[in-house]
C-alpha cells in the first residue's frame, strides 16, 4: 500500500480504539531499520507506525550535515517509497521533541508541511510529537496549544506527553526526576483533554510509572489503573469523551500489562529498546564467528563475503523484522490490517 493519508490515520486508530488493539510504532535510524519494519509488519500482516526521533534523525542525515529536520525529511521520502511495494498501512510519527529541540526539529517540519500544502502536495508525516512534560503543566498546554493550532491547519496530529517516562534514551534523560512524576494524575489529563479537544486531534502520552530504556520485568512498578481512572475523568468532565493514549517505554512490560493499557485506550506503543538489540544481536554473532574474516589478521587478506555490510546487515534486518511481528502479535495488531479498506 503506502504511507496512509490524514483520514486514512484516523480511521486506523477509530479502527484500534473500537478493536482495544494497538498499532506498534518503531524507532528507526536507517534504511535497513525502515526496511526491518516494513518487512516485519509484512509478516504480521498488520499496519503500523514508522518513528523519527530528533537523534535518529540527525544520524541519518549523515556525520557530514547532522541536521535533525533535513535527515527526517528524507527518511520520511524512503519510506513512503518503499511503504508502496508492501501490502500494509504505514502511519509516519517524529518522537519526543523536547522543547529546546523544537527550532531544530518540529518548527522546521512544520514550515515544510505548510510549503507542501500551499503546493497541493500529502504531508510527509501523520503526526508529530512534543515533549513538554519537563515544563510545568500550564506552560506545556500552552505551547501544546500553539502547536497543535498549527498541525491541525495542515491535518496532522499532535503527541503531546505530560507526566515524566523515566530512564533514558536516544539523549532523552530522565533518570534523575522524582518517582511522584511518573505518574500521571486525572486532573491533569482532563485539563490537557480540555485545553487541546477543542482545537484539533491529539494522542496522550500519560505516564503510569513506565521508564525508557532496559528494565527487567517486575523492577518497574506499572500502575496501568491510572489510565482507566483518567478516561473516567475525562467522560465524567467532557461529555463522555475519552482521550487517544500512547504508551511510552514498554520494554520490559508483561504482556499482561500490556494488555490491560490497551482496555483503557491505548492505541500506539512506542518500541525501540527492544528492536534495536534484536538488529544488533546478529551483527554481533556475526563478527564473533567470522573474526578472522571480517578482519586482516597478521596482515592476511581477511574474506570479503565475511566482511560485505550485505552479510550482516541482512541477518540484522531479519533478526529486527521478527521482533517488529512479534510486537504486533503482542499488541493484537497482528492480522488485523485494514488493506485498502481504509
Amino acid at each position: 500500500m503506502a504511507v496512509v493519508t490524514s483520514r486514512q490515520y484516523l480511521k486506523m486508530l477509530r479502527l484500534a480504539k473500537d478493536g482495544r488493539f494497538a498499532y506498534p510504532a518503531f524507532n528507526v535510524t536507517s534504511t535497513e531499520t525502515v526496511n526491518a519494519v516494513l518487512l516485519g509488519l509484512k509478516q504480521a500482516h498488520s499496519d503500523g507506525i514508522v518513528q523519527i526521533s530528533t537523534g535518529g534523525a540527525e544520524f541519518f542525515s549523515g556525520l557530514g550535515v547532522k541536521n535533525m529536520a533535513k535527515g527526517a525529511i528524507a527518511m520520511a521520502e524512503y519510506v513512503h517509497l518503499m511503504a508502496r511495494e508492501y501490502d500494509v498501512n504505514v502511519a509516519l510519527h517524529t518522537d519526543h521533541c523536547a522543547p529546546k529541540y523544537l527550532a531544530g526539529f518540529v518548527l522546521p517540519l512544520l514550515d515544510e508541511a505548510e510549503r507542501r500544502a500551499a503546493a497541493g502536495l500529502g504531508n510527509l508525516f501523520n503526526a508529530h510529537m512534543f515533549d513538554g512534560s519537563e515544563l510545568p503543566l500550564a506552560e506545556n498546554i500552552r505551547l501544546s496549544g500553539e502547536l497543535l493550532k498549527r498541525c491541525a491547519a495542515v491535518n496532522l496530529i499532535l503527541e503531546v506527553e505530560i507526566g515524566v517516562v523515566g530512564g533514558e534514551e536516544d539523549g532523552h534523560d530522565t533518570s534523575g526526576v522524582g518517582k511522584e512524576k511518573l505518574y500521571t494524575t486525572p486532573q491533569d489529563m482532563v485539563a490537557v483533554h480540555q485545553a487541546l479537544a477543542p482545537t484539533g486531534t491529539y494522542m496522550l502520552a500519560a505516564t503510569f510509572g513506565n521508564v525508557h530504556g532496559v528494565y527487567k520485568p517486575g523492577n518497574v512498578q506499572l500502575k496501568p489503573t491510572i489510565l482507566r481512572d483518567g478516561q473516567a475523568a475525562i467522560a465524567k468532565a467532557c461529555d463522555g469523551a475519552h482521550a487517544m493514549l500512547v504508551f511510552h517505554g514498554g520494554s520490559g512490560s508483561s504482556l499482561e500489562e500490556i494488555h490491560e493499557t490497551l482496555d483503557y485506550g491505548v492505541v500506539k506503543m512506542n518500541i525501540d529498546t527492544d528492536t534495536q538489540y534484536a538488529f544488533t544481536r546478529p551483527i554481533a554473532e556475526h563478527m564473533f564467528k567470522n573474526y578472522d574474516g571480517v578482519l586482516k589478521v597478521d596482515g592476511d587478506v581477511g574474506n570479503k563475503k565475511a566482511y560485505d555490510p550485505r552479510s550482516y546487515l541482512k541477518k540484522a534486518e531479519q533478526s529486527m523484522a521478527d521482533r517488529v511481528t512479534r510486537a504486533c502479535e503482542d499488541l493484537r495488531s497482528a492480522g488485523k490490517s485494514a488493506g485498502r479498506g481504509l
